[in-house]
């Protein structure tokens, strides 16, 4: 295995072994060019379990994403997949699946940031062939917001 160095602004140098590589086949709404990420944690404290993850591209030091399961919202889903998404995945298997959701902080105003979980365009992972997709639902009105704690 070889490793890739990518060196990010907000997780410093990283060395990225290519088994470690998640391709995203169409890339990402809005990062189309993006196709190539790597899946880490941040530094916790002792033993705690981290409760979100950051997926770093590797064709753009710059693009991040901290992503997160849904449950920890309150959230499940049940997807069906269509043959292609199925396919862009390599999913035999739907024990290798994964679903994951992109978490976005918005911009303090009155000195309180919220969080924010895109349960529309979740994120859905095949471990085992580390390959993603983005699924769109085009009917799902539903948003889930957080308040950072005082």
């Amino acid at each position: 295995m070889t490793a890739m160095n990518i060196d990010t602004p907000n997780s410093g140098k990283l060395a990225v072994e290519s088994d470690r590589i998640i391709e995203f086949p169409v890339g990402l709404a809005g990062f189309e060019s993006c196709r190539r990420f790597t899946l880490f944690h941040p530094e916790t404290v002792g033993k705690v379990p981290p409760s979100y993850f950051i997926l770093q591209s590797l064709d753009d030091p710059m693009i991040a994403f901290n992503i997160a399961d849904p449950a920890l919202f309150g959230f499940s889903y049940e997807i069906k997949l269509s043959d292609t998404e199925s396919a862009a995945l390599d999913l035999a298997d739907p024990a290798d699946a994964a679903v994951v959701v992109v978490l976005a902080k918005d911009e303090p105003t009155n000195g309180d940031g919220t969080l924010r979980a895109n349960l529309q365009a979740p994120l859905v992972l095949n471990l085992r062939a580390r390959r993603g997709i983005q699924h769109v639902f085009a009917r799902l009105n539903y948003q889930v917001t957080l308040k950072s704690p005082e």
